[in-house]
């Protein structure tokens, strides 16, 4: 399999709202294709999730692994290579907070987003099988953060002060105690 390119901001694709991923497809070798270039991609860049879109597939299919767990953001749940196929997530409880995001599509930068922080998944995993999860606090910020790629959204869109936009080495600077 191969490592793609992460497309970066300013791409159509990425502001694209992504098609849904025909069902009829998961698991075969098309689909099998995409998810190990999907899985080889977020390992070169080192990055914790990446969308279809951003190596310029306009499909609603992300992936996420965690495998380093300790984070500035404190310690993470381990998540093991998983496949997001078609999600749809739903608010379960109205408290907002704030994390600074990064992104594979928006290189050298970060910015401070406020999000919901307990929310509800429902998806097709790589098998087709319907599943349901629910996550809180800053992985809560990581799934919508990647599921806002399959709706054309970027952090950028969601940052509500021009101000709290930074590049890596001023956030690490300035930043990082907040």
């Amino acid at each position: 399999m191969t490592v793609q390119t992460v497309i970066r901001m300013g791409h159509p694709t990425l502001r694209r709202v992504a098609k849904p991923y025909p069902v009829d497809n998961i698991g075969s070798p098309a689909f099998q294709v995409l998810i190990q270039d999907m899985q080889e991609t977020l390992h070169a860049y080192g990055g914790i999730g990446l969308a279809a879109p951003q190596i310029d597939v306009s499909y609603q299919v992300a992936v996420i692994e965690i495998e380093n767990t300790t984070t500035r953001y404190g310690e993470l749940e381990r998540v093991p290579f998983s496949v997001f196929v078609n999600p749809v997530i739903s608010v379960a409880d109205g408290e907002i907070t704030g994390y600074w995001e990064a992104c594979l599509s928006i290189p050298g930068l970060m910015g401070y987003v406020e999000r919901p922080q307990h929310i509800q998944i429902d998806y097709l995993d790589e098998a087709g099988t319907a599943q349901s999860l629910e996550y809180q606090g800053f992985m809560a910020t990581v799934f919508q953060h990647e599921f806002d790629h399959l709706q054309g959204k970027l952090y950028v869109d969601r940052m509500k002060d021009p101000t709290q936009f930074a590049f890596d080495e001023e956030y690490h600077t300035y930043h990082v105690d907040e």
